[in-house]
């Protein structure tokens, strides 16, 4: 499946629960878009999430459903390791 790099910029400073992260489970479910992990940003404005999904339409289907931004949505590919190596997502 293919993996997707969202930056998330957020008005309000994020603070994020069980039950927040619960609800955009349940909704990512439903758009078959799966969750992976997030950055958070230091000033907790903005948010940086790898998510396994079908395509970036899928992601922002899941995110406006949520009620959360989607600024930017990437696929990525590969990844690059510190020693110049590339290893496939």
């Amino acid at each position: 499946m293919p993996v997707f790099m969202i930056e998330r910029r957020y008005a309000d400073v994020l603070e994020v629960t069980a039950e927040v992260a619960d609800g955009v489970n349940a909704i990512n479910d439903d758009e078959g878009v799966q969750w992976l992990y997030s950055f958070l940003s230091a000033d907790k404005r903005k948010t940086y999430c790898l998510y396994e999904a079908p395509s970036a339409d899928a992601i922002r289907r899941a995110a406006v459903r949520a009620g959360l931004p989607a600024d930017v949505v990437v696929e990525v590919s590969a990844t690059v390791r510190p020693d110049g190596s590339l290893h496939p997502v």
